[in-house]
């Protein structure tokens, strides 16, 4: 009788252990997905927000500040440098203007990298590159 109540104690004791020690399915389903903060600056002007990594898109969301006028492009990149897409705004005049865009990335691992380019009316142009974090 003894043999049998160790038996079963120590296979409770194991499989108490097994679970309390394995990671749950939600909590990895629920991590976050990588963001990263960008600002370009370009004379009076800028752009600055925050860029997050999806499956096969890239969220970008943030703030023109256009003095004068200036049109704000996101361009996204696989690994090998290939584009796999874009969205631009139209050309802002004076004014600041939120915004929140999807930037297309389907192949498969997503975007690797978004540039950034901040352009106004004078042909005047600046772009930063962000790699995936």
């Amino acid at each position: 009788m003894k043999t049998h109540l160790t038996a079963a104690l120590g296979s409770f004791v194991l499989t108490a252990g097994t679970l309390l020690g394995a990671p749950t399915a939600v909590g990895a389903q629920n991590a976050p997905y990588p963001s990263l903060p960008f600002d370009v600056t370009l004379g009076a002007s800028s752009v600055h927000g925050t860029l997050t990594w999806y499956e096969r898109s890239v969220g970008a969301g943030g703030e023109l500040r256009a003095v004068g006028c200036n049109r704000v492009q996101f361009s996204t990149y696989d690994a090998a440098g290939n584009e796999l897409g874009s969205w631009s705004s139209s050309m802002r005049c004076d004014v600041t203007y939120p915004f929140s865009a999807v930037l297309p990335a389907n192949a498969s691992g997503g975007a690797a990298a978004v540039n950034i380019c901040l352009s106004d009316a004078h042909a005047g142009l600046k772009c930063q590159w962000h790699n995936r974090p």
